[in-house]
């Protein structure tokens, strides 16, 4: 039963993040581009407001995502795992590493960026941010699909 609790919260979160930045990605900021009519400024003015304290319940997502795949793999491991279910542990923990580690970039360095950035500056950060949010996606989808297919391989 815990087993499926923490596969359930797990997969849940997991799905919550995918969900937040493809809607962000794919849905609002190509509206607040239209709505804006490319006026940087103005784009700029209404991502941060939008951003304004989404750093803590992301890095909730993150933490919660975290712990329960290290609880999910230390009760694997009490069962047994054999050698290609610990590479793909691997492999996911590289994953969601990677895409920690861009959210850290972006909180703490790519923000504050903005932030101070002069409006000629604005458009060239906006697309640096793009493929840097489009990296996270496909490394957080990378590992959802791996522990799905893992799973039920």
């Amino acid at each position: 039963m815990l087993t499926i609790m923490l596969l359930l919260v797990h997969a849940g979160v997991t799905a919550l993040w995918l969900g937040a930045m493809s809607y962000s990605l794919f849905v609002l900021q190509p509206k607040i581009g239209r709505m804006f009519d490319g006026d940087p400024v103005r784009i700029e003015e209404a991502e941060r407001v939008l951003a304004h304290g989404n750093r803590r319940p992301v890095l909730a997502l993150i933490t919660v995502l975290w712990l329960s795949g290290i609880a999910l793999t230390g009760l694997a491991a009490a069962d047994g795992i054999s050698t290609a279910g610990w590479l793909l542990i691997a492999v996911k923990a590289v994953l969601l590493a990677g895409a920690s580690g861009l959210f850290w970039w972006v909180s703490w360095r790519g923000w504050p960026r903005r932030v101070f950035a002069l409006p000629a500056e604005l458009p060239g950060l906006r697309r640096r941010f793009r493929r840097v949010a489009l990296t996270m996606l496909a490394l957080v989808g990378t590992a959802a699909v791996l522990g799905f297919v893992g799973g039920h391989a």
